[in-house]
């Protein structure tokens, strides 16, 4: 698909994108492998069995809709590793890398215990399982990011010179 981008080939403003990428690369070889130990598994089933959108997953079992998510994961890095030379594959990591963490943000939300409630002065506080959710918000705008840097400027214009 001739006129999408690819950050590693820009120039000015553009090229540390390419920073990103190679920061999302190693964050998804890091998750896929965690989802293949036993502490692993067990620590993201209460996320999976609570999510309205990916609570099929558990027909694999505990330790099968790890693997499952860390083959994702692994997926996901090696089409954001191609991208640095195919900008379509640029834009399919990213936008896969989006969907992963807009699920995985809504945990936030569908997970019991994660978020409190009320009419107080503090209306809204989460434990330490949602601060460790949280951090999904800002790896999803980053997968944003290079998934617009990605597209042809026909598309989006995001870029000047």
């Amino acid at each position: 698909m001739e006129g999408f981008n690819v950050a590693e080939n820009g120039d000015g403003s553009y090229r540390p994108l390419a920073i990103l990428r190679w920061v999302m690369v190693i964050i998804f070889v890091s998750f896929g492998m965690q989802k293949f130990t036993l502490q692993s598994a067990q620590g993201i089933a209460q996320f999976i069995s609570n999510s309205p959108i990916i609570s099929w997953l558990s027909v694999f079992g505990l330790r099968g809709e790890a693997y499952f998510l860390g083959v994702s994961e692994f997926a996901i890095a090696a089409l954001l590793a191609a991208g640095a030379l195919n900008p379509v594959l640029s834009a399919l990591g990213s936008f896969m890398g989006m969907v992963t963490f807009a699920i995985t943000w809504s945990f936030f939300f569908t997970t019991p215990g994660v978020v409190k409630w009320s009419l107080s002065p503090d209306p809204m506080a989460w434990n330490l399982t949602g601060e460790f959710l949280f951090k999904d918000l800002v790896l999803l705008c980053v997968c944003a990011v290079l998934f617009l840097a990605s597209l042809p400027r026909s598309v989006v214009q995001l870029r000047t010179g």
